[in-house]
This record gives C-alpha cells, structure tokens and sequence, in this order.
C-alpha cells in the first residue's frame, strides 16, 4: 500500500473507497504503517478492517520504526503478530491481514533480510537518481479461518534469489501449520518476475497479467499461488490504478466448499 504523495488527494476516502469497491472477504496488505507519524499515526490495517466491517485483523511489522530512517529489527520479545484481540505494540510497518470470516488461529514466520542491499533508482527533483538500498528482515502472515482454509500473505526481498529462498522457506512452513493442503493459498508481493518460479513444480498461479507499476504494468511480481487451484477454477476480476497503491490489487473469487 503506498499513500498518495498529492496532497489534494484524500489518502483516507480514496482508501475506503477501494475497499468497498474490491468487496473482498479476505484482503492481504503489503508495505503497511503501524502508528507511524510519516502515515498520521494510524492503524493502517485496523483502518480497512473498520471500513470493511471486519472483526478479525492482524499485523505483523517487519521493523520498529520508520523504514526509510531509524529502524530496529524485532527481538525474540516483541509482540510480532498484533491483532484486533491483541494488545497495541510497538510503532512500526510491515504487512496484514483483514477478514470478515472469522478467524480461528494467527500465524507468523520469521524471515531474515538479505545481508546485501541493492542499487535502485528513485525519481528526484524530476530526474532518476540512483541509490544503494538495503534489506530488512521479512515475514508471512497465516490466517487459519473456521471453514477450513489457511491465507498466506507475505512480501518477500527485493533481492534476487534471496526472495526465492524465502518463498521456499514460506510453502515448507505451510504444510506445517495443520491445514489441508488443498484448502491453502499463498498471496503476495513477491518481487519475482517469473510466474514459473514462484509456482513451481507443485504450486499454481491462479492469476495472470502485469501488475507493476499500476499506473503503466510491466512485470507481474504480484501472486496468489494454490496447490489444488488452478486460474480455471476461479475468477480473477482486474482492476485499473486508482492511486491508492503503486501496485495493481489481485483479487480472486473462489468457493471454500
């Protein structure tokens, strides 16, 4: 989620907004702000799930702190999973979850950041400028619902092969969280631009077509993978940029008989 640097915009009706307009039962946010005073200090994913009208939502910061100047990685301590049922933690930014089917049980993996950053470039002043940019640790988010069906949501490295390796660390712990291997879905920002590697041997992409940048796609680095799913067994419905986010949403419609 990136909030729109125009200052005409409304940041807070365009996002709810989009929300009533995806409809969504289960909605999974990528680059998200936990009481952050860059973002106006809000519960950014508390926010949606009150526009939704959602009991269950979680989050789960990557960092204390503020990404783009003094941060901290979370100690073994640290509340890492904060919930609608959970007590406030610590100012930070990371990813979440919204549900309106009731959740039974959160999850959380930890992964480790790259120790390598990468060159990128950023527009300054109307030019692109070049900037060395490092990592910070990483997680993935499971919600394990009532009716059966486990939600993976995560935002893996920008960092080539180092995200792949953690998506391999994401779909081994999947099958350790109880649910049936049929009923799970893993969705994301993955970074990696190549369908047939973040499917793999076993897992299927259940959505096509490019998704960043949203406001003129060139790659899809965005996914929803499924093991017993595949895009013919759902629907996917296409959005256009709205200026909400820098990426495209993916949304799919399935049935959880």
């Amino acid at each position: 989620m990136a909030i729109p640097p125009d200052p005409a915009v409304d940041a807070a009706a365009l996002l709810e907004a989009e929300i009533l307009n995806l409809k969504s039962d289960v909605i999974g946010v990528q680059e998200v702000d936990y009481f952050l005073e860059r973002s106006g200090n809000h519960n950014q994913v508390g926010n949606i799930a009150t526009v939704m009208g959602a009991a269950d939502w979680a989050f789960a910061p990557s960092l204390f702190g503020n990404p783009d100047e003094k941060w901290r990685k979370l100690e073994t301590t640290d509340l890492k999973i904060v919930t609608s049922k959970s007590q406030e933690g610590e100012a930070g930014y990371g990813i979440g979850m919204v549900s309106q089917l009731p959740v039974k049980s959160w999850h959380r993996l930890d992964l480790k950041g790259s120790p390598i950053g990468v060159f990128m470039m950023f527009p300054v002043d109307g030019k692109l400028k070049r900037f060395y940019v490092r990592d910070h640790p990483r997680s993935a988010l499971a919600a394990h619902l009532e009716n059966g069906w486990l939600i993976i949501n995560t935002h893996l490295s920008f960092v080539p092969f180092f995200n792949y390796r953690q998506l391999v660390q994401i779909k081994r712990w999947s099958h350790k969280l109880g649910a049936d291997p049929k009923k799970i879905i893993l969705m994301g920002d993955m970074n990696i631009p190549f369908t047939k590697v973040v499917a793999g041997l076993k897992w299927n992409s259940l959505t096509s077509g490019k998704t960043f940048p949203s406001w003129g796609p060139k790659v899809q680095i965005d996914f929803m993978v499924s093991q017993s799913l595949t895009a013919q067994d759902v629907r996917h419905i296409p959005y256009a940029h709205a200026g909400m986010s820098d990426h495209l949403p993916l949304q799919i419609e399935i049935s959880t008989k």
